[in-house]
């Protein structure tokens, strides 16, 4: 669609000049690290990510919201063939990429080939917006390969998709965020959408606790499923990010993208 990707990004750097604000004004925990050397790792990252899209962009052109319109130019997938009503189609499409999201998040925390890069994620030793972007490129591309071929199978409109992706990358970014909510609020909003406090047990370095809370957007799919925890066992502001055997190298970049590599 005509400005779709201005449209995204736009939205991306708004949102995370907004929560960097606020991560600055309130923050939730201190940093263990300067927020300088591990913004520098994780935007490089992002950047490599980014030269991944595109490169596979090339060997196949049509990624998430292309598939989508060619399903809908083919007439291919479930939704062209119901001729659901426009909203309706959007509701379900955001519902079920959001759960394909969740399912997505589990497994690689259970496979552990998949494991290996999704711990550069993981290894992050503090837990700030920046976290939210930080993926290895390799699991980039292969969540995007699951992405194209679910939107195939649900012919959804091209919308709806962009919808999705500006709702998965906004409600990641302030899950991430290193932000204090009043906990009230966060008690309110966790009901319907995965809060910063909620996110973050998922970031512990205790198994159990990183097994846990694999929501993006969606509080729903881990209360369904029971693996919701509400708080760690060791407190917000005592607990520890990241991976139990790691010191402070994943601020380095070089280190971060060859972790998948190493044995442990």
């Amino acid at each position: 669609m005509e400005n779709e990707t201005l449209i995204r990004f736009g939205v991306f750097l708004g949102l995370f000049a907004l929560l960097a604000l606020i991560e600055t004004a309130r923050p939730r925990r201190v940093r263990s690290q300067t927020r300088t050397s591990r913004w520098v790792t994780n935007w490089a990252i992002t950047i490599a990510n980014t030269i991944t899209l595109n490169a596979l962009a090339i060997a196949l052109p049509l990624l998430a919201v292309g598939a989508a319109i060619d399903a809908s130019n083919q007439g291919w997938g479930l939704f062209n063939a119901l001729g659901l009503p426009l909203a309706i189609e959007i509701i379900l499409t955001i519902l079920i990429l959001d759960f394909a999201i969740w399912l997505q998040h589990l497994i690689t925390h259970k496979v552990p080939l998949l494991w290996r890069l999704h711990r550069v994620h993981h290894a992050d030793v503090d837990i700030d917006v920046t976290t939210a972007i930080r993926f290895h490129p390799l699991e980039i591309a292969l969540s995007m390969l699951i992405k194209i071929g679910l939107v195939y199978l649900l012919g959804p409109a091209a919308i709806a998709v962009i919808l999705f992706e500006i709702i998965l990358n906004g409600t990641a970014m302030f899950n991430h965020a290193n932000i204090k909510l009043p906990l009230v609020l966060d008690a309110a909003v966790r009901k319907v959408l995965v809060t910063p406090d909620m996110h973050r047990v998922h970031h512990s370095v205790h198994r159990a606790e990183h097994d846990s809370n694999y929501g993006f957007s969606l509080s729903i799919w881990d209360r369904i499923f029971g693996t919701y925890i509400a708080q760690p066992a060791e407190g917000h502001d005592d607990m520890k990010i990241g991976l139990q055997w790691q010191d402070e190298r994943p601020s380095r970049l070089g280190w971060s993208l060859a972790l998948p590599f190493f044995k442990k």
